[in-house]
């Protein structure tokens, strides 16, 4: 299973990222997640450049990178912003995850780094991101290995086979 580095709004969307803990703790939902958060402490009170260091020795030890985007995350610039770049640099998969239940790009509140970046674009849904996790970082490779970039999304098909 792939580890998962989550960045979010931490002001605004952690209680998102609870809920993707809650999935995973919860018996009742088929959903595995790995979490890169859970390898070292990245503290508030820590200066900017030492809390950085913790985020990219979790990103260094991560598969898939999932972006939870809500209404104000393109605007996150010190972290978010960075750590997407980090992923980019590193050629991670990516998963961006619409808090507004969006199954596609939204280009009103997705990261403008992420537009034409090769990534998976899918709503907050626990079938839907557990799908994603397991499937996209082998679609990313076969994708970037034919050239394509940009934004994609899953069809209805999979949705409904999903139940969603």
């Amino acid at each position: 299973m792939a580890t998962c580095y989550t960045c979010f709004d931490g002001d605004n969307d952690i209680h998102y990222y609870r809920l993707m803990q809650a999935w995973h703790e919860n018996e009742n939902f088929n959903f595995t997640f790995v979490n890169a958060h859970d390898i070292t402490q990245a503290r508030d009170s820590s200066t900017e450049e030492t809390i950085k260091r913790s985020l990219r020795i979790r990103l260094d030890s991560s598969d898939v990178l999932i972006v939870l985007v809500g209404d104000s995350t393109k605007n996150l610039f010190k972290f978010v912003r960075w750590e997407i770049e980090v992923a980019i640099e590193k050629n991670m998969p990516i998963i961006v995850v619409n808090l507004n239940k969006k199954r596609h790009m939204d280009s009103d509140l997705c990261p403008p780094i992420l537009r034409n970046t090769l990534a998976i674009h899918i709503p907050f849904a626990h079938k839907i991101v557990d799908f994603a996790i397991k499937y996209w970082p082998s679609w990313h490779k076969a994708h970037q290995q034919n050239g394509k970039t940009g934004p994609f999304y899953y069809e209805q098909n999979v949705y409904t086979d999903l139940g969603i």
